[in-house]
């Protein structure tokens, strides 16, 4: 949070998130990757704060000669991930300077890792129809938009005839309780169901950085809307090895409580 934004709990639409939540990234891109840019490494699929990689997780399945999406992709590290696997993949982000940054992270990758991107909006994806067998993302878009409905509305629509669908986002749980590594995060601070937006605001009251909150019964009942079933739920403990926090992330929250769901859905 900046020096001059103020946090509430308040409505926002999906114009005004899709504008703060773009230039929030634009802004914060550089910063974001020279804190984080270690831990998630350059051509990494990181599945959240706890640290756990796809090569241990295995839940992209065999991504070898398929056609694949990422939305919300950052720079681009999960998506080189895939590249080096043998997918064909194509990134895509909301935010300019986060596709800046991949294509910079592109320039010193191996070609065989470098990655194309594309700026577009998580709900409104410029492929055709059936262009993809998977499509996937890692703590991207699913919480920056208003109307998560629509977008898995718009993934199901990309998704090939069996395609699969795998996102991560924040553990639904954890709203409730305040954004703190420590002990203050563990007590309920807030209603499981309340849905009002989190914002973030600045000196003029202009929303600044904007997340959704949906329950785990809000997002089956929106894949199931889009079409899609959802084949697993995952919720992954937090590894003996990571000692680091990361926002409200910790070991000791971690070890607790659930921190990160991991949805797993396929369009029939």
């Amino acid at each position: 949070m900046s020096e001059y934004a103020q946090s509430s709990r308040r409505e926002a639409g999906a114009d005004e998130t899709a504008a703060a939540n773009r230039s929030w990234w634009d802004a914060e891109a550089g910063d974001y990757y020279a804190e984080h840019g270690a831990f998630l490494g350059d051509a990494q699929l990181v599945w959240g704060p706890e640290g756990w990689r796809e090569e241990e997780l295995t839940l992209l399945g065999d991504v070898s000669g398929r056609q694949v999406l990422e939305i919300g992709a950052g720079a681009g590290q999960c998506a080189r991930w895939v590249a080096a696997a043998g997918g064909t993949i194509v990134a895509t982000d909301l935010s300019a300077g986060m596709v800046r940054q991949g294509l910079d992270l592109n320039e010193r990758s191996t070609p065989s890792r470098a990655v194309p991107f594309a700026q577009c909006d998580a709900v409104a994806l410029p492929f055709a129809d059936a262009s993809f067998d998977l499509v996937f993302t890692s703590y991207g878009a699913v919480p920056f938009v208003a109307d998560t409905a629509l977008l898995m509305r718009e993934v199901a629509r990309v998704l090939r005839p069996s395609g699969r669908f795998v996102f991560s986002t924040t553990h639904p749980f954890r709203w409730a309780f305040p954004d703190d590594p420590g002990p203050v995060g563990l007590t309920v601070g807030q209603s499981y169901f309340d849905h009002t937006p989190y914002v973030e605001s600045d000196s003029g009251g202009e929303a600044s950085y904007v997340e959704h909150h949906r329950t785990i019964g809000d997002r089956v009942r929106e894949l199931v809307a889009a079409g899609m079933f959802l084949a697993d739920l995952v919720e992954p403990t937090w590894p003996e090895r990571n000692d680091q926090a990361w926002g409200g992330w910790s070991p000791l929250r971690g070890r607790l409580f659930p921190g990160t769901a991991i949805f797993i859905c396929y369009r029939p």
